[in-house]
This record gives C-alpha cells, structure tokens and sequence, in this order.
C-alpha cells in the first residue's frame, strides 16, 4: 500500500466512525426537547423521567463525537494538505462560521441545560435544548455545504497563479443545489436514527422484569419511538428521490455507478435489484430489473435518458484528458469501485426500508395500549438503531466513494490531494494508532451506554419550580448527571 491507500482508508475509517455519533447525536437533541416540553406541558412525571435518561445516553455520544469530530479535521493537515490548500479559501467561510457560530451554540446552550434544572424556570430550560438542537442543525447545514461543494463545484473561480479554487459567491455554496436535497435528507435520517434508538432501548428495559413497573412509561417510549422513525423514515425517501435526480444531474457516473449501468438507455432504462458483474466491476453477467424505474428515479420520466458508465468514461478521458503520471487519469480509472457503490447504495435503501417498517409494524400491534409480545418486541426492537446506523454508514460511504477518482468532483483527484511530504512509515503509523485508539474509544462507548441502559429511568424526583425571574440565592449550578 502507498500513501494515497493508507490516507484513504484512515480518512475512511475516522469519518464512518465520527458519523457513527452524529446522526444519534443530532435526532437526540430533538427527542430530549420533545420530551422535556412533554413534561413542560402535561406535568406528567414519565416524561421528565424519559428526559433525564435520554439526557444521559445523549451526553455519552456528544462527548465521544466531538473527540472524534476534532481528529476528524485534522486530517486535512496530516495526510490531505494539497486538497486543504486547493480548497481552503472556500472551506474556510462556512467551517469558520460553523465552529464560531453554530457550535458555540450548542456548547453554550447545552450547558446552560445540564447544569440549569434548579436555575431557570422550567420553560425556558426546555427552550435551552431547543436551540441545542437548533445549533445541531446549523452545524450540519456548514458542514453539509462544504461536502456539497466536492460534489457539485460552484460560487468560485480557479487562480492558475495560486492553483486554488477561490471563493466568489458564499451564498452560491451555501445554496448549491445538492446541497438543498442532501441536508433534509441527513437530517431526516438524524431522525430516524434516535427515533429507533428511543424505540430500541426502551424495548430492552420493557423486556426486563426489574423494570416490570415501569412497562407504562416504555410503552409509551416505544410507540413515541416508532412514530418518529416512520414519519421520518418517509421523509428520507421523499428527499432520497429527489436527491438521486440531483446526482442524475451533476454526477452522472455516480448514478451509473449506483445502479450497474453500463451502457446509456435513451429512455426507459431499467432499475437494477440485484445484478453479479465481473469482479473487477467492468461488466454486467447477470441481473434481476424493473423496466424503466431507474429513468423515474433519476429524471422523473419514465422515457427519461440515464447515461452508462461506459460512455460517461470516454466522455471524462476526453474532457480531462490523460495524465501519465496520475493513475486516476489512465483510462478506467474515471469510475468508482463499482461494486462498492452499488451494494453500499442497496445496503442503505434496503435497511432504512426495514427500519421504517419495522416501525409501522410496532405501531400497529401496539395501538390502543396492546402488549406486545416481548420475545419478538426484543429482537425487533434491537435490530432497528443497528439497522439505521448502517444505513447513514452506508449512505456516507456510497456518497464518498461514488465521487472517486475525485476529491472535488471535476477540478481535484484523490491522489493529487495527498501531502506530498508524509511517507508511507508515517501514514501507517498514524492509520494504526488512530485506528486502535477509536477501538478504545468505541469499548469506552459501548460499557457507558451498556451500563446506563441496564440502570433504566431514575425514580422521578420534581425539579424546583423557578420562578420567572430566576433563583433568589447564590448557589452555584450543579451538574444534574
């Protein structure tokens, strides 16, 4: 393995990790909201206990995703410094504004929530986890903008003295066109993450017979969590419709690439279900269609033309041209992996699908306060939060892999983007020790949450009602956790 193999597979293991906790971390801060303003607004005593518990698994995962999130951008000066020098000028406006602005945000309020239970009067402590989470989505929206960008270049121009991309238009990235069909589309997903994982972890506690009388509260919890999932679940393929038409658009190989096409259909091109090609990805042996789906998905006419990844190759080769010291220019090389993208692409839609009907399912059995049954409560309870994590996981690595050989689709490859002075020794050894310290992190993780879940809900205690005006003494804020 070279440099490139070694960066590529440490940024790929940092990012898939770091996107293990945001998704859960940013559908949480809605679900903690949701239940507190429950309380807020009912007085009932089993929402604030599903507050303050959700509360503790949530500052778990926020803790560990930020930690991540920090490495995460370090990378770009370890192993991509090219790429960071080709992009800087238009990364640096939405990343700066993200940490100064929407992250400050959320630490801010956040803290505010933790430690203000007997400080702030109840209704405006619940209002301190809606602008968490208002922070969460600003977060994402930077974020999502800047990776829009590598997908879809626009709002700046190319100084050939400086090789840079510069920015010209801020609001043009801000409001790239994929850009307004990927963000729904992740936050949704967000959603539809900590809906099954409200759901999923209450099915556990309600399975326990030490938590035999609290069987009321997680009911609840597990219809509450379901219904989140389901809403959201068909939210994710509203915008996964319209983003596939967007990738149609701008990153046409992508989609060929999704779906095994290898040749172009003028009209009526077929939606792959399952297709074995060659194993290097080069050629179809087999596949099972669906007449003309694919011209829908992707242009919204069933007549509409979907172009091949063969022809989409030779277009590249002779827009592009050939560089024979670049091996992501040699001809062949201008398309992803195609079995990558194609089953990380099933992956995603087929376990989101599950999840979503997984949900509808335990929405139907328990309606009008019906039992379930635990045996199969438990095991489809638990294989929903497994099942939409791996679909954001797969999501991710679809939409960074389908963009190969590119780093910034169009303008930049992947291994012109690599720091041209780190050596294979250093690469490894960072993709080693940043890899086993991850695995640490992820036992830390999982004994935390392991351990806090088991405990279930505390007993419910009522947080002094604060007046209006705030506290009348001088004690200082405690940490309610």
């Amino acid at each position: 393995m070279d440099v490139l193999d070694i960066a590529r597979w440490q940024f790929g293991i940092i990012t898939v990790y770091h996107f293990l906790f945001v998704p859960l971390t940013i559908g949480l801060t809605a679900v903690i909201a949701g239940l507190e303003t429950a309380w807020v607004r009912t007085g009932k005593e089993d929402y604030l206990r599903l507050t303050k518990f959700f509360a503790k698994l949530f500052l778990i995962n926020f803790a560990i995703g930020v930690v991540t999130g920090i490495v995460q951008e370090f990378q770009f000066g370890m192993n991509w410094s090219d790429y960071s020098r080709f992009v800087g000028d238009v990364f640096g406006a939405p990343l700066a504004v993200e940490g100064l602005l929407a992250f400050f945000l959320e630490s801010t309020f956040l803290g505010l929530w933790i430690f203000g239970w007997d400080k702030l009067p109840r209704g405006l402590h619940a209002g301190c986890m809606w602008l968490v989470h208002l922070g969460t989505l600003a977060s994402s929206w930077f974020i999502l903008a800047a990776n829009s960008w590598m997908q879809h270049p626009v709002g700046y121009r190319f100084n050939p003295d400086t090789d840079r991309a510069e920015l010209v238009d801020f609001w043009a990235v801000m409001f790239n066109k994929v850009q307004l069909v990927t963000f729904p589309h992740v936050i949704l997903a967000a959603y539809m993450t900590a809906g099954t994982f409200l759901l999923g972890v209450a099915a556990y506690l309600y399975m326990k017979r030490k938590h035999e009388a609290d069987r009321p509260m997680y009911h609840r919890a597990i219809r509450i969590g379901a219904a989140i999932t389901l809403l959201a679940g068909i939210g994710v393929g509203v915008t996964g419709d319209l983003q596939g038409k967007v990738m149609t658009e701008v990153q046409p190989m992508k989609m060929a690439a999704a779906e095994g096409l290898y040749e172009t259909s003028d009209s009526c091109a077929p939606f792959s279900v399952f297709t074995i090609g060659t194993p290097d990805g080069t050629e179809e042996k087999f596949a099972v269609t669906v007449p003309c789906l694919l011209s829908f998905l992707g242009t919204g006419s069933f007549d509409g033309k979907v172009e091949g990844i063969n022809p989409l190759r030779e277009e590249y080769v002779e827009t592009y041209g050939q560089d024979p010291t670049a091996k992501a220019f040699t001809e062949g090389d201008y398309t992803p992996v195609i079995p990558v993208t194609y089953w990380s692409f099933r992956f995603m839609m087929g376990l989101g699908f599950f999840a979503a009907a997984g949900a509808a399912l335990i929405l139907w059995l328990t309606r009008g306060g019906r039992t379930p049954g635990v045996r199969w409560l438990g095991a489809l309870g638990l294989s929903l939060p497994v099942a939409t994590t791996l679909a954001s996981s797969w999501g991710w690595i679809f939409t960074e892999m389908g963009r190969q050989p590119w780093v910034v689709f169009g303008l930049m490859t992947t291994e012109s983007g690599v720091s041209p002075g780190v050596s294979t020794f250093e690469a490894a050894t960072s993709l080693v020790v940043l890899t086993s310290l991850y695995a640490l992190l992820a036992v830390v993780e999982i004994k935390l949450l392991v351990t806090y879940i088991r405990k279930g809900a505390d007993p419910f205690v009522e947080p002094p009602d604060v007046p209006v005006g705030g506290a009348d003494d001088d004690r200082p804020l405690t940490f309610a956790y």
